[in-house]
């Protein structure tokens, strides 16, 4: 049940700084994609390999009608997750995101970029990713990023290099890229500065001694609110001098970055340098209060940490994230300069302290988002979650390595079962669970609870050992003699009896589980039961699943938790449904899916829903539609709920209706055509909000039969535009363009362009 922001076609981040120079390198990254497949810009930490690509991609978004789409993975350490992080960012569920495989089905059809980014410590493996998904899926092409080659057959390697500096002798050319650089970020700590023929020559010196590093650059720019540009050089050149006997230039480079950041450390009060490295720990960023409750030793250094944190900023070894001006201010430290920080944590001695303060930190943190998140900050903390996913890993990773802190990993493994399961990592919960049950064995109610919560993602990915956990579970709540586990065993029961078809065993054992819920004062376990029960019970035709599904709504709506309102109104609208209340059942259903939240298993239940109330009212061209796009959102999510027998059944009776009002040809027609929409599709056609794409050629909309690609190529050449400008625009061969047209004219039997510009206009297209 993911809650928060929908996803669009692509996610690429916003930049927080401009973008400088680099033309003739973003031409090269074009024309190799255009024609290459894979893509890697390779060299050192902080050449700036990640803003080209991102640059890069982001001037290509038309290119591609699926999507560009940024997987970052220097946060990622299990290799066994690299795919499931690709399939998670591209919005995939449950079994299509579990594998390669699955996530190569997905991507099958599909015309989108990928941008792998920090892709050194795992390049074997992705490596051997990139290589199955290449040759399993024609539309798709890689852009990575990586300090090393990946060595994959038709990889193209851009080696990107520094800023140009102007060479010895022609200072007074046009100013290079790391000048311009270098000028536009001292002119954001010194306003007004820019450059003049005094100061030309002591910049061009200074870019040139930091070899055109832009990393390196930006650092020393910060400098310019103490110093002079003179006062810099000079400084350069005593700190640089030492390194310029040294033969080998990409070590040079290497060296000549430590040096530059050395030097932003050593400018740093003590207690500033201390910070900086304990902030290391932080991989995906951190807010004040975990910087007090990891970095701190005692209270007087809780009460000094806003002004130091406010120091690193000044100093631009922090960034402030864009869009964090509410509650929580969120801070990141550049993957280059976090590895510095960590170095000189090691070198400190006080890691150890600092690791033991963070796994504390996120062990509380993660209590209170299981006490507070059926409630009215029930999105904020899901979004919280997401932000803090680096760094749980990072935690998770760092206990798992030391089994005396298996028991914590547990902890909070367990306790995160509901972010696991609404934010699309159930695979990678479910690995976190495992692994700690291994190393941890005693008797507690920490292993109980993770078994509860493996057993639940055990359930619904269907593993073999689902009953030896269930097993052990029910012998721990005796054992501990715990009403709150027992009434958890129940339910993981209920729910697996359930999905093998017992639905009357299923319904008795969530019955006791409710009880013993209630028994404990438990009220999101009570929700929860109460939503399996109303919808067991109303393939039950038991009208009492009513009942189950209006105290969950009571409750979700006094709790003001927006994502568990929206199961609640799904649980209700079906039961209104079965009760031929068909207009206000679809009315609860269209309500929950405007929130748009990012939940797909139940987007894809609300759908299907929808469908069936449109079949009641006899919308049959609309049944069709929306089964078609509840097909879309289930492939997306890779479930097999919606293939128990009781929804198959219902469906197939809406989709019988439906193809005998309407004729087989043209139901199948309607089904497939929204079966192709995207999520945004699937919303805006559930919400009436999109017009339905004619089923029939010659009935005005979008052309039927065409690909994405077709399309989008159909609708230029509507603009006028000639074969040479569509292959420019979208960065493909222009042979490519005229086979594309032949396919457009082919399919819709039209012998001109004019006929094209016509159809989509919605006028006749007449005969040349």
């Amino acid at each position: 049940m993911s809650a928060g922001a929908r996803r669009s076609a692509g996610n690429l981040p916003a930049e927080l700084t401009s973008f400088v120079g680099r033309r003739r390198d973003l031409g090269k990254v074009r024309r190799l994609l255009s024609a290459a497949r894979l893509v890697t810009l390779t060299g050192t930490g902080g050449i700036g390999k990640t803003r080209l690509a991102l640059r890069a991609a982001a001037e290509m978004l038309r290119a591609f009608p699926d999507g560009v789409w940024l997987v970052q993975l220097a946060d990622l350490r299990d290799p066994h997750l690299l795919a499931n992080s690709v399939a998670i960012t591209l919005g995939l569920r449950g079994a299509a995101a579990t594998n390669t495989a699955g996530l190569a089905g997905h991507l099958q059809d599909k015309q989108l970029l990928l941008v792998l980014d920090n892709c050194e410590h795992m390049a074997d493996e992705c490596a051997t990713l990139v290589g199955k998904l290449l040759a399993a899926c024609e539309g798709v092409r890689i852009l990575a990023t990586s300090r090393h080659v990946l060595h994959v057959e038709g990889e193209h390697v851009v080696q990107v290099q520094p800023l140009a500096v102007p060479p010895a002798g022609k200072e007074s050319a046009g100013p290079s890229d790391a000048v311009t650089l270098f000028v536009e970020r001292a002119a954001a700590v010194l306003p007004g500065f820019e450059l003049t023929p005094g100061n030309r020559t002591t910049v061009i010196g200074i870019c040139e001694r930091l070899e055109g590093i832009p990393l390196a650059i930006e650092l020393a720019a910060v400098r310019m609110r103490a110093l002079s540009a003179d006062q810099l050089l000079q400084r350069l050149d005593h700190r640089l001098s030492v390194l310029a006997a040294r033969p080998h230039a990409t070590r040079m480079r290497q060296r000549t970055l430590e040096a530059a950041i050395d030097w932003s450390f050593e400018l740093c009060s003590p207690a500033e340098q201390r910070l900086w490295a304990r902030l290391s720990v932080f991989p995906g960023g951190f807010d004040l209060e975990a910087a007090e409750q990891v970095c701190a030793a005692d209270a007087a250094d809780r009460r000094r940490v806003l002004g130091l944190v406010t120091g690193l900023v000044d100093k631009s070894v922090l960034s402030r994230q864009d869009g964090t001006s509410g509650r929580q201010a969120w801070y990141r430290m550049l993957e280059t300069v976090r590895e510095y920080a960590g170095a000189k944590l090691s070198q400190h001695g006080d890691e150890p302290d600092v690791r033991a303060r963070q796994v504390e930190h996120y062990v509380n943190l993660t209590r209170t988002f299981a006490t507070e998140v059926f409630g009215r900050g029930q999105l904020e903390w899901l979004a919280r979650m997401g932000r803090e996913h680096a760094n749980l890993r990072a935690v998770l990773e760092h206990c798992l390595s030391r089994p005396e802190r298996a028991s914590q990993a547990l902890d909070i493994a367990s306790t995160l079962w509901r972010y696991w399961y609404g934010s699309g990592h159930e695979l990678e919960g479910h690995r976190y669970l495992r692994r700690g049950l291994k190393l941890y064995r005693d008797r507690t109610t920490v292993r109980a609870q993770a078994l509860y919560a493996a057993s639940f993602f055990a359930i619904l990915s269907s593993a073999a050992d689902v009953r030896h956990m269930l097993a052990e579970l029910a012998v721990l709540a005796e054992e501990l003699d715990d009403e709150r586990l027992r009434a958890g065993h129940a339910e993981c029961s209920g729910m697996a009896r359930n999905l093998d078809g017992d639905l009357t065993g299923g319904a008795d054992l969530l019955e006791r589980a409710l009880a013993g819920f209630r028994w404990t004062g438990d009220e999101h376990h009570v929700f929860d039961t109460l939503i399996l029960l109303a919808n067991v019970r109303f393939f039950l035709a038991d009208p009492r699943g009513a009942a189950a599904a209006d105290e969950a709504l009571a409750m979700a709506g006094q709790r003001q938790a927006h994502w568990s309102r929206c199961w609640a109104l799904w649980a209700v609208a079906t039961h209104r449904w079965r009760t031929g209340e068909h207009q206000q059942a679809a009315g609860l259903l269209r309500e929950a899916i405007a929130l748009r939240l990012a939940d797909r298993t139940l987007l894809g239940f609300l759908i299907e829903a929808l469908a069936w109330c449109s079949s009641s009212a006899a919308e049959h061209d609309r049944a069709a539609r929306l089964l078609g796009c509840a097909h879309a959102v289930w492939r997306l999510t890779g479930a097999r709920i919606d293939q128990m027998s009781p929804y198959r059944d219902l469906d197939e009776q809406c989709a019988a209706h439906a193809r005998s009002a309407l004729g087989a040809e043209t139901y199948d027609a309607a089904f497939a055509d929204a079966a192709g929409f995207d999520l945004d599709e699937v919303i805006r056609y559930a919400l009436r909000e999109k017009p339905p794409r004619s089923a029939k050629p010659g009935h005005g909309g979008e052309p039927s039969g065409l690909t994405k690609r077709e399309q989008e190529i159909a609708e230029l050449v509507a603009r006028g535009m000639s074969n040479r400008d569509i292959a420019t625009a979208l960065v493909i061969g222009r042979r490519t363009v005229e086979s594309h047209i032949e396919n457009i004219l082919a399919k819709l039997g039209f012998t001109s362009r004019t006929q094209v510009t016509s159809w989509l206009s919605g006028r006749p297209p007449r005969s040349p």
